[in-house]
């Protein structure tokens, strides 16, 4: 991946200032939207890999412009902002959001993290390899690519969706601790999180297949794949 470009969607000019510097430290590319109209012109304008963004914002709020973000291939999204509840916690991570952070993360931390969504994402780019892929019936894993197929269908996951599935799938029929899946997605949420990204991509395989059924809840211990 060349430099990535970063764009930070937020109407509060000090955060924005803020995010900017470390950012431009962390060597990114960095442009800077208070709102949603803004964001649509650096898109039409710059080959955007991950945008960082505030829910209150004027105008169209991130909940809703998340939805339009998700639209565009490619492009990591997460959310950072001070509304630290589970409704729009669950909800931001249903509509795909990769990660979903309260401003009163430390900047250490928000950079490792985005550090290491990046270097999920440059997977993308590696040319596909027989070796990287991993079948499982009707389950397809390229890891190299981090790309997922089912009945030969490409399944739309987002990176850490990607990386949680590919715990799962690796030991069919083997229980997945909530703590497990945080590890190997290497994500650091709360359970509430975690049961929020298995039911999104449970349901991206049930709109693609009615009758799929393979990720298992074990009540009290995590969640397993199980090869039907």
């Amino acid at each position: 991946m060349q430099t990535p470009n970063v764009l930070i969607v937020e109407d509060e000019v000090v955060t924005r200032t803020t995010l900017k510097s470390l950012f431009e430290a962390e060597g990114y590319n960095v442009f800077e939207a208070e709102n949603g109209d803004q964001m649509h012109d650096f898109f039409e304008n710059h080959a955007i890999n991950l945008v960082i963004m505030d829910i209150n914002l004027p105008g169209k709020n991130g909940l809703i412009l998340a939805r339009e973000v998700r639209d565009r291939k490619n492009v990591g999204l997460i959310f950072l902002t001070g509304r630290d509840n589970d409704v729009d916690r669950i909800l931001g991570l249903e509509i795909g959001a990769d990660d979903y952070l309260t401003k009163d993360i430390s900047l250490a931390h928000l950079a490792a993290r985005i550090g290491a969504l990046f270097r999920r994402m440059e997977a993308l780019e590696q040319p596909a390899d027989a070796n990287a892929l991993i079948t499982r019936g009707q389950l397809t894993l390229d890891t190299q690519r981090m790309q997922v197929f089912w009945q030969q269908q490409l399944v739309d996951l987002t990176v850490t969706e990607f990386w949680m599935l590919h715990s799962l799938a690796q030991r069919p029929g083997h229980v997945k601790s909530r703590n497990d899946l945080m590890s190997d997605a290497k994500i650091y949420v709360d359970d509430s999180t975690i049961t929020s990204h298995v039911k999104r991509i449970r349901k991206k395989f049930i709109a693609l297949d009615n009758n799929f059924d393979c990720i298992d809840t074990v009540y009290g211990m995590g969640y397993r794949w199980e090869q039907r």
